[in-house]
């Protein structure tokens, strides 16, 4: 059982740059695929990013490309960069892990799940 812990969260300005960390409670690099995603309020939980298991390959969506980044290191942590963040990002922001090193878009492909650390955008 891979325990996530997010942090980072916090209240950041619109078009600031902000970075969250999700520390797993083993190593994760290579057999596990990572992803991040948030939740706003009233909306579904929604795919943002997610990195293969050696850190090869890296997805993300439509409304992030070009703003936000992804990576991780060799042994237990994932980072979500954030930039130019905009007031309807706000939200509760997880990191997720995938029993296998190729990653996924799909939150039902991601068998474990950290508690969510909170963001919010807003001058």
């Amino acid at each position: 059982q891979v325990q996530l812990v997010e942090s980072g969260g916090g209240l950041v300005q619109p078009g600031d740059s902000h970075t969250l960390s999700c520390a797993a409670s083993e190593r994760t690099f290579i057999r596990f695929a990572m992803g991040w995603f948030r939740r706003a309020p009233g909306k579904d939980r929604e795919f943002v990013a997610a990195i293969s298991g050696n850190g090869g390959a890296t997805y993300f969506a439509d409304s992030v490309k070009g703003r936000f980044g992804i990576s991780r290191d060799y042994g237990k942590n994932t980072y979500l960069e954030m930039h130019n963040l905009k007031p309807e990002e706000a939200a509760v922001y997880y990191c997720a892990a995938r029993d296998d090193d190729s990653a996924d878009l799909s939150r039902a492909e991601y068998h474990y799940w950290g508690q969510g650390t909170q963001v919010t955008v807003s001058s």
